[in-house]
């Protein structure tokens, strides 16, 4: 009897919670499913992306840029798109154990190569120019098919990574790089990326936090997009 009018009175809760609150409860589910499988935003927590993301930056990610996903899963429902050179990508990377992003460099049967910190293509330079530089780093100019950004090098870091290759893209993964070059494990370190571990396009900064001066907003990154 104790446990019957325990159950009971746990039910009737239930029922009195949901007539008072069920616009909220409704709002958080679908507000979690909009998070799971149409867009959510992350925070950076490396400056393997900088100059073009910085520590403490959230970034707005659309979801559905390359699948459409069962919400709080990893199952793909329908392929909405492909990755294209140049765009930022966040991706689950299971050889690094956490989540990444980094910039889409080589698709499935590309050939790329590096040297002394410039891009090669399909054998073809990438279009880089170097618009600042002193002793302790460089800032160049990068075209990657139609996207242009800039890439940072830290020369007080080794450049055992300014060079490698030619190297063929398998059928199904991608080549992904960090905009600081000498500062980003990427696909140099950890290999290249299977398709199934892209979680979407970064495509925006919603808002970012200066973690050198006590967390306080950059009050010029609000909304900013990202390219």
């Amino acid at each position: 009897m104790y446990l019957l009018a325990r159950n009971f009175n746990f039910m009737n809760f239930l029922s009195k919670f949901w007539k008072t609150n069920k616009l909220f409860v409704l709002f958080i589910l679908l507000m979690s499913v909009f998070r799971s499988a149409v867009a959510d935003w992350y925070t950076v927590p490396t400056g393997s992306m900088k100059p073009t993301i910085k520590e403490g930056d959230r970034i707005i990610v659309n979801k559905m840029a390359y699948d459409l996903r069962l919400p709080f899963s990893q199952i793909s429902l329908l392929n909405t798109g492909e990755p294209q050179r140049g765009e930022i990508v966040v991706f689950e990377s299971k050889a690094a154990n956490n989540r990444l992003i980094k910039r889409m460099i080589g698709l499935p049967g590309d050939v790329i190569a590096m040297k002394n910190e410039k891009l090669f293509i399909n054998g073809k330079p990438v279009s880089y120019q170097i618009t600042q530089q002193n002793t302790q780093q460089l800032f160049a100019t990068e075209q990657v098919d139609a996207i242009n950004h800039i890439v940072r090098i830290d020369k007080s870091e080794s450049d055992q990574l300014s060079s490698f290759g030619p190297i063929t893209v398998p059928q199904g993964h991608y080549l992904v790089l960090g905009d600081n070059r000498r500062n980003s494990a990427d696909s140099r370190v950890y290999g290249f990326v299977p398709r199934h571990e892209l979680k979407g396009k970064a495509t925006a900064i919603a808002f970012s936090l200066n973690y050198d001066n006590y967390y306080l907003p950059r009050d010029n990154r609000f909304f900013k997009d990202v390219y």
